[in-house]
């Protein structure tokens, strides 16, 4: 007994071979192939940006590119998948983006900015000059950058004006420890002593030098300033300006010998137990008021005979008591001898 086999065409076959079945799979495979609309990768993924470039160039090299291939039912060109704007041309792009927006911020910062003046080169040189001078003779006692030590006090932020009248006075550099320092001949040229107050300067800023001249001298008035003088200074310098004695071995020095200058600057910085008078107590013009008025009494004459050094109302009692009081008993004890004989 034989078994029969039967052939079971493919599902395909069979409606191939039905022939009203062979136009619809001619429409089919003639059609446009479909792609799989599938996601940029570069989009997801940047560093398979460069990857995908080796593919581009690849291609470029492939025989085969833009050659039809085999599909069945038509014949169809090679096609590559859609892809966005290479990352190296957005890199490009937005290098270029970066710098127009350089470009625009350093146009706008010329237009913009304050305008300032050019380093003085003098002003510099100055400087250095003046830190060799600091380094050299100051470091040790307020150390090498002026924050000061167990010596002395630190220098940041005091300015010019109390350097200048530290050490234009010779108070600077100081002879040895005392209750007060005492004004003797300076150490330092007035132009090492420029020097060095613009170095100190730019420690942290501080009240500059003032500059006085004559014409402004000359041109103060002297009655405002005596007036000022007598109600802010007088109490511990004295009326013509001698000097007296304070507490704990301190004193008022005397100010025969300071300058235009050396009054404001003491004015405006205190030194030692003298107060701070700034912008609100004294402006400039009363400043200078007061310091043309203690030059002019320096040279007034003094209409009731010899001043006496100007020390005021108590020399002047006690040479009365003494010379005065003692010429009389003396004249009285030689008139007492002459009787007797």
């Amino acid at each position: 007994m034989t078994a029969s086999h039967e052939l079971i065409p493919p599902e395909g076959a069979a409606a191939a071979a039905d022939p009203a079945v062979v136009p619809e799979l001619v429409d089919e495979l003639s059609g446009p192939v479909e792609t799989d609309a599938t996601e940029p990768v570069d989009a997801l993924v940047p560093e398979l940006a460069d990857a995908d470039d080796e593919l581009d160039a690849d291609d470029e090299d492939d025989p085969l590119a833009g050659r039809p291939v085999h599909v069945p039912g038509r014949l169809a060109p090679r096609t590559r998948r859609a892809r966005p704007v290479s990352v190296k041309r957005r890199r490009r792009s937005s290098a270029l983006v970066l710098s127009l927006a350089l470009l625009a911020t350093g146009v706008l910062w010329s237009v913009l900015a304050p305008s300032g003046n050019a380093a003085n080169p003098t002003q510099s040189e100055a400087v250095r000059n003046g830190q060799a001078l600091y380094l050299q003779g100051c470091s040790t006692c307020h150390g090498l950058n002026g924050a000061g030590t167990q010596s002395g006090p630190s220098l940041v932020g005091v300015g010019s004006a109390a350097v200048d009248f530290q050490m234009s006075t010779g108070r600077m550099p100081l002879a040895g420890a005392a209750a007060q320092a005492k004004r003797k001949e300076p150490s330092y040229s007035q132009t090492q002593i420029d020097q060095i107050a613009a170095y100190i300067q730019t420690m942290g800023g501080g009240i500059q030098k003032p500059t006085v001249t004559q014409q402004e001298l000359a041109a103060a008035d002297l009655a405002f300033g005596g007036e000022l003088y007598r109600a802010n200074c007088a109490q511990c310098h004295q009326a013509n300006g001698q000097g007296a004695p304070l507490t704990y071995g301190k004193y008022a020095p005397a100010l025969t010998n300071a300058t235009p200058e050396q009054i404001i600057e003491a004015m405006r910085v205190g030194p030692e137990s003298m107060p701070v008078f700034g912008q609100g107590q004294l402006d400039d013009n009363s400043a200078k008021a007061i310091a043309a008025y203690i030059v002019a009494s320096r040279d007034a004459t003094s209409p009731g005979g010899d001043k006496l050094g100007a020390y005021g109302p108590v020399p002047e009692g006690l040479l009365a008591i003494l010379v005065g009081i003692g010429g009389l008993l003396g004249v009285c004890l030689w008139i007492g001898a002459r009787q007797k004989v």
